[in-house]
């Protein structure tokens, strides 16, 4: 039987390590303090930024019971999933992506949008644009608003010069700011190496899953979903693969939160 994906108590922050199982940049310019995995927070996060209120996260507190699962709101439009970074995920990363080419698309028909990361710790908010850039979820950002126009000024670029424009962003850089600190685990500096790592998934308008992470070379084709979401059996399976690889190690840190309708 699948193992349900616990999240921690008051939500599963990001916590120190040593630097080999750091999945962030080498010598990032910048840093952002970890994001805490808390629906509330990240709700109040992609508001602010512009998202329709209509879409808020939700704790997904077991992939395999039904009855946990309809609490759940659907259609589910992106899982962000916290995992801790072992010595058998950076195995698996590195030879997944040993044949890979970098990624280079770019412009209004890319799909799925992908971020590459460069900011010192911040996987949980490139999780959290992944999120809401892609699918349908992207459709209900408003017009004039602060996600609309970074969009406007990323989409048309290379990954590396993207990367730069949300560097560069003081809107992003401050909404990120006022919620982290909010959070309610001790909030770790923004330059603390981290052993738990954010990774999305979407539904694109292909209907294929895809594994976002801005770590990686690009988006991970994982598979179609049809006219399923990603909390369906199939991507279900997909999250698996993650808690399934940590059985022998013990390690059950894991946290689920999907961006879904609201329930205001």
């Amino acid at each position: 039987m699948s193992e349900p994906v616990h999240p921690a108590e008051g939500g599963a922050a990001e916590t120190p390590n040593t630097p080999s199982a750091s999945v962030d940049p080498p010598k990032a310019r910048k840093a952002f303090i970890p994001l805490e995995c808390n629906p509330e927070l990240m709700t109040s996060l992609v508001h602010k930024l512009g998202l329709s209120k209509s879409l808020a996260f939700h704790d997904v507190y077991s992939i395999v019971d039904p009855d946990l699962l309809a609490f759940v709101p659907r259609p589910a439009h992106a899982l962000l999933l916290v995992f801790p970074v072992s010595e058998s995920y950076q195995r698996h990363r590195i030879a997944e992506d040993a044949g890979r080419e970098e990624y280079s698309k770019q412009g209004d028909g890319e799909d799925p949008v992908w971020f590459k990361q460069t900011i010192k710790n911040a996987c949980g908010m490139i999780g959290v644009l992944h999120a809401v850039c892609n699918g349908k979820a992207r459709d209900m950002i408003g017009d004039n608003s602060s996600l609309k126009e970074l969009l406007s000024k990323a989409l048309p670029l290379a990954p590396l010069e993207r990367a730069k424009v949300l560097e560069d962003s003081q809107e992003l850089a401050s909404a990120h700011k006022s919620t982290a600190t909010q959070g309610d685990s001790a909030v770790p500096d923004a330059d603390a190496n981290v052993d738990l790592h954010y990774v999305c998934f979407v539904k694109a308008k292909d209907n294929h899953l895809y594994e976002l992470d801005g770590q990686r070379k690009g988006p991970l084709d994982r598979g179609d979903l049809g006219d399923c979401d990603v909390l369906s059996e199939p991507a279900v399976k997909v999250v698996q693969t993650f808690i399934d690889r940590e059985k022998e190690s013990g390690r059950l840190d894991f946290s689920l939160v999907t961006l879904a309708p609201s329930m205001d």
